[in-house]
């Protein structure tokens, strides 16, 4: 999937699960043993992340944890992953044995899940069921690349209670997915959006991407409008940035490609218009929904609400704690089923930590953020406002919409 975290698309919620290792915040070797009290003075946790790392092929943009897909490790890895699931479930039971995991969102990421086989996906979604509350959940979503979708594993989803598919299609152009290193077609993606139409998805996002090595107006405009015509409920769309360890950092290291502020500008300025003139609301920097099909799980990043990660990289945030697994998962299935912590790193979060995420994460929102968090930066927020790039609305602090192109910026600003 694509991951955008410059001036014009800022950072993915996804960010803040984990999908990539960052430099570790401080090794803890005991620190489930610290958390488990504080769990049960908890709410339960209402959102669970699972990452599931395989991929078909690796996208040469991609910087989140992913490695190729090995069928031999897949079925370990699935009774990994439940595992993990039955053993944060049973720490967070309370006394009178009250689940504190009662999610109202899941979301599965990678990697492709969709690239597990069927067997291995029923195995899991089964497993979910068997071990969790699921009565007030809301919304499940599952990420797909269109090369993994067939008619019998949307079925399966849907089966299962999935209700919501991230398509991966980034581009409708072909000569752009092969730059990209995608392993489908335009014609492919087409045929696997109109496949879970025919399963019945009602929610499906449609996965964008601009910024792109030598793309031009013309070809997002088409790759826009084409988006439109199949009317998907969602669309993201993430400006490309080049992170290291990745093919494309060297590439453009070596001038091979260069990146175009302007041209970038440009292209998020049409898919505003575009986008907001078909019926689509710009709820997020980066994510436009038919009223009603906002993401829940998403939001709940954006809001501070606590998650739970599941899988290897997986982040957590719980109360005032924050951790994450390793980011190896045949190391992480060797801990899960020899009963070892799967964690590797944890940091104690201050309100001060809290706040600054709240202010970074909900300004590239629509509802943007309260006036009394920014009270001590009425300089700032004065100063933002005459340049038209900051406005008040209903006692918030809401980006204007040629603010939204600096969202980053204006963040780092006012933190």
């Amino acid at each position: 999937m694509s991951k955008g975290a410059n001036h014009n698309s800022g950072a993915t919620p996804t960010d803040f699960v984990g999908r990539f290792c960052e430099t570790p915040i401080e090794e803890t070797a005991s620190h489930t043993d610290a958390l488990q009290f504080q769990y049960e003075k908890l709410s339960p946790v209402r959102h669970i992340y699972v990452h599931i790392p395989f991929c078909a092929r690796i996208c040469p943009y991609c910087a989140f944890y992913k490695d190729l897909l090995d069928r031999s490790q897949t079925s370990r890895f699935c009774e990994a992953l439940l595992r993990e699931l039955e053993l944060n479930e049973s720490r967070r039971r309370t006394e009178d044995r009250r689940s504190l995991v009662r999610p109202s969102t899941i979301y599965f990421g990678g990697g492709t899940p969709t690239a597990l086989s069927i067997g291995q996906l029923e195995l899991l979604l089964r497993g979910f069921h068997e071990r969790l509350e699921l009565s007030q959940l809301v919304e499940w979503t599952i990420e797909a690349n269109p090369g993994s979708v067939s008619a019998r594993k949307a079925a399966l989803l849907k089966k299962f209670g999935v209700t919501r598919i991230s398509l991966g299609v980034q581009s409708w152009d072909d000569e752009l997915l092969k730059l990209l290193g995608r392993e489908h077609n335009a014609q492919q993606a087409e045929e696997s959006f109109r496949i879970l139409r025919d399963a019945g998805f009602t929610n499906v996002n449609v996965d964008l991407m601009f910024g792109l090595p030598g793309q031009t107006v013309d070809q997002w405009r088409a790759t826009l409008e084409k988006t439109i015509a199949l009317e998907p409920e969602h669309v993201s769309t993430y400006c490309l940035t080049y992170e290291e360890d990745t093919e494309f950092f060297l590439r453009h290291a070596r001038g091979e490609f260069r990146q175009d502020s302007d041209v970038d500008a440009e292209f998020f300025e049409m898919k505003i218009g575009i986008l907001e003139d078909a019926g689509y609301r710009h709820y997020e920097i980066s994510n436009y929904a038919r009223p009603g099909f906002e993401s829940v799980h998403n939001r709940a990043y954006w809001l501070g609400k606590d998650y739970l990660g599941i899988g290897p990289s997986a982040v957590s945030t719980i109360g005032m704690q924050r951790w994450q697994n390793v980011c190896d998962y045949r190391a992480y299935i060797d801990r899960v089923l020899s009963g070892e912590s799967t964690s590797t790193t944890s940091e104690d979060l201050t309100h001060e930590m809290k706040r600054t995420e709240r202010i970074a994460l909900g300004l590239r929102t629509r509802d943007g953020i309260s006036a009394s968090e920014l009270k001590d930066f009425a300089q700032e927020t004065d100063e933002l406002i005459g340049l038209q790039l900051l406005r008040k609305s209903n006692g918030n602090f809401v980006l204007t919409r040629r603010g939204k192109s600096l969202a980053d910026s204006i963040a780092e600003a006012l933190l």
